[in-house]
């Protein structure tokens, strides 16, 4: 079932069921209140990535808080996406936008990897967490992913399981379109690694290649910036052998 795109959602933290109200934070309380002005009996929806999506109903108790009131659920709790995407760290603002685009795009799991060339640096996984939200509530997911603590590209792989194929964009490929590689894949659970700006080094590209559960594959004729190429990447993987299919 598609998401309503023309109500307001908000996630909350409380359990959502009929009649019980849920409270919300002093930030949703000033963007409900102030920024959209909404009054009492104004309508939204709500998740909390376990008990589904819920048409409320918005109460005043005081003239500093608001409350939401649970009337009937409009979409079940879905499974959560399988898609785990592995990304070297970006510089803040872009990093921002890579992991948004990532919720946007189907991504169950967001995994950073540390690689030799990263540039960018994980300095609070509650910032991320903050952002996978903000992506959920604009684009309609209802299972919100989870951002793992970063990791060191050997050690993921070391542990890797070899059940679940992992894609990696590599911009020394052969050849421009990744079609065939993609579609010659077999395995259900799949994992999607972007490098960082610099690219992935000599070393990492061998030991990537040598692994039976890894692809390789390239994104056309042009260099992407990470950022970029993490979505054309997702939408290509989601496209051929992914959710769209």
């Amino acid at each position: 079932m598609r998401a309503n795109y023309k109500m307001q959602r908000l996630y909350v933290e409380g359990q959502l069921a009929a009649s019980t109200p849920v409270v919300t934070t002093p930030e949703q309380y000033n963007y409900l209140a102030n920024v959209l002005r909404l009054t009492e009996g104004a309508e939204v929806l709500a998740f909390n990535g376990r008990d589904g999506e819920w048409n409320a109903q918005l109460a005043f108790p005081t003239r500093k808080r608001i409350a939401l009131i649970p009337q009937h659920q409009t979409r079940p709790q879905p499974e959560p996406a399988d898609l785990v995407f592995l990304f070297a760290p970006l510089k803040v603002g872009r990093m921002d936008y890579l992991v948004q685009k990532a919720v946007e795009m189907g991504a169950g799991k967001l995994q950073p990897v540390m690689t030799q060339h990263v540039q960018g640096r994980i300095g609070s996984l509650e910032r991320l967490q903050a952002n996978v939200v903000e992506a959920a509530e604009q684009c309609g997911v209802l299972a919100v992913p989870h951002v793992a603590p970063p990791a060191k590209l050997k050690d993921l792989l070391e542990t890797w399981p070899s059940s679940r194929r992992i894609v990696f964009c590599d911009e020394d490929s052969e050849t421009n379109n990744p079609w065939s590689a993609l579609t010659g894949i077999q395995e259900k659970q799949l994992a999607l690694l972007v490098g960082p700006e610099g690219g992935f080094s000599e070393e990492e590209r061998v030991l990537l290649r040598s692994l039976d559960f890894v692809t390789a594959i390239p994104l056309g004729p042009r260099i992407l910036r990470a950022d970029t190429a993490a979505v054309a990447a997702l939408a290509v993987l989601q496209a051929t052998i992914g959710d769209w299919t």
